[in-house]
């Protein structure tokens, strides 16, 4: 493989660090995964999306990734709304994290070597918790009724607030730090919570009860990383508490092992028109709400086009009648559009070469200099801009520059086709500028479907919401070219107009009128 050159923002120092794997060519990452009461919402998408260009641009360059992302499927929130909606607890987690399952692989992220539950781990959290209680940095306390609580020690480890540059002795009781009268410190946190013994839970030491959220990621991690790890990731907004607890824990039942994690990776926020998305605020964009309108693959682009620690403006637009529109989508699918055809257009060229020799580099016209100088350094380029951080952004740059030289080399290959040595020479280089375009694509997890499946998804949906069939448009064209072999055109250009005013774009050419419903 080649050496790993990747620097990432790690939030403990605040710097760009190199990844430096413990073990020659092995890189090991942890995601926190949801907390499966809900349907998944935009934030899901892009914490999930993060870590998967690092996933991609790893392997791209041959280390061995092992991927673990959670799923919490034990947590108050899901007691919650299962007494609210009257459903078994674990048949709720059950319901929702398989829509988040596939609300991400649409997305195109790459599925997870391990993605544990905390369900099906409670032994290793139990044993986890009993090995920070033995260490003297937890404590158990009975509750009235006869359930028992177990308690971290905040102040039994001096390095807390290390990750989010929190004063210890500045922390109050409020959103983030749970209040109760059982606790010896309002500092301290859950490991266990007790409960009755006909409640939701599972048996321990301490009787009857359920992990507190933060231990279940310590004791996944530990169980299928070990500790000290390359790559953490999560949000910004679990910095504090729950990775922050998670340093505790995990440094607390090991000690003299140094940090568990080598580099933290947090990715921003979403903001809706300004915002920070909340559902307090009423503004909650779930996953479902996007995929409503947009394909997947214009999600995934829209959210690579800002770098993964910045801010995502995300803005919304209403239509009359009430419908909601996302204006940066529907950009972004187009984008999604140009390139499936700037591919398919490159492979058709392209595959007018085989079976003809490769063109001598001294024998190349100018014409095509600047194609093949990009084709040739773009996977150079792809690869500095994700080492720097992930700098998907520029990334995507790379992308348009070689979707653009791939037009160009299109077009002039059909406006000079009658010069068949030219012709044979720009099918070569468009075979350079697919396979580099190719390549590019596939670490970004873009153009990941056959353009005749992307078309028919797209333009099936399209239709959809303008509440149209294939058949009526088709009907239509039909009617106008009737019209035109009538020479009515002032017909045929009123169902012209119609048709455009609907979104359906029509292009006329020798072998008859093509169309296709454009993106609203």
């Amino acid at each position: 493989m080649s050496e790993i050159r990747l620097r990432l923002h790690d939030t403990m120092t605040g710097r760009l660090l190199p990844l430096v794997p413990q073990r020659p060519g092995e890189v090991r990452i942890y995601c926190c995964g949801p907390t499966v009461y809900d349907r998944g919402h935009v934030g899901h998408a892009r914490a999930a999306l993060a870590p998967d260009i690092l996933v991609r641009h790893l392997r791209a360059q041959g280390a061995r990734v092992t991927y673990v992302r959670n799923i919490t499927d034990v947590d108050d929130k899901i007691l919650k709304r299962a007494q609210d909606t009257g459903e078994p607890p674990m048949q709720l987690s059950a319901r929702m994290a398989a829509l988040y399952e596939q609300e991400m692989a649409a997305l195109g992220c790459v599925r997870p070597d391990v993605e544990p539950k905390v369900s099906e781990h409670i032994e290793p959290i139990v044993a986890l918790v009993e090995r920070i209680v033995a260490n003297g940095n937890g404590y158990a306390v009975e509750l009235p009724g006869g359930a028992t609580d177990v308690y971290f020690s905040v102040r039994s480890f001096p390095a807390y607030g290390k990750l989010s540059k929190r004063d210890i002795d500045e922390l109050q009781v409020g959103a983030r730090i749970e209040r109760s009268e059982h606790k010896r410190d309002p500092l301290d946190f859950a490991l266990w919570k007790g409960a009755a013994p006909e409640g939701w839970g599972w048996p321990s030491p301490w009787g009857r009860g359920r992990p507190g959220w933060h231990i279940e990621c310590s004791a996944m991690s530990s169980k299928y990383l070990g500790h000290g790890f390359e790559v953490h990731c999560g949000g910004m907004d679990l910095i504090f508490p729950h990775h922050e607890n998670e340093i505790a824990q995990s440094e607390a039942a090991f000690p003299g092992q140094g940090p568990f994690v080598q580099l933290w990776m947090h990715n921003g926020f979403v903001n809706v028109d300004k915002e920070k998305m909340a559902k307090s605020l009423g503004n909650f964009v779930t996953i479902e709400d996007v995929y409503a309108r947009y394909d997947p693959e214009a999600l995934r682009y829209f959210l690579l086009g800002v770098h993964y620690r910045g801010p995502v403006g995300f803005e919304t637009e209403k239509l009359e009648g009430g419908r909601v529109v996302f204006p940066g989508i529907a950009e972004a699918e187009r984008r999604v559009d140009y390139l499936y055809a700037t591919s398919e257009r490159l492979g058709e060229l392209a595959a007018r070469a085989e079976g003809e020799p490769p063109p001598a580099a001294a024998g190349t016209p100018p014409e095509l200099g600047a194609a093949r100088e990009a084709a040739a350094r773009a996977p150079e380029r792809l690869s500095e801009a994700l080492d720097d951080d992930l700098n998907t952004p520029v990334g995507l740059a790379v992308v348009a520059e070689l979707g653009r030289l791939g037009n160009e080399l299109c077009d002039l290959a059909q406006k000079r086709r009658k010069d068949r040595r030219f012709v044979a020479a720009a099918a070569a280089t468009a075979g350079e500028l697919a396979r580099a375009l190719r390549r590019a694509l596939d670490v970004l997890g873009l153009v990941q479907s056959e353009p005749a499946a992307y078309r028919q998804r797209t333009q099936s949906k399209r239709l959809g919401m303008l509440g149209l069939s294939a058949a009526q448009v088709e009907e239509r064209l039909a009617q106008r070219e009737q019209a035109r072999q009538a020479k009515d055109f002032a017909r045929a250009d009123g169902i012209r107009a119609e048709l455009a005013a609907l979104g359906v774009e029509l292009a006329d050419s020798a072998q008859g009128t093509s169309w296709r419903v454009g993106v609203r």
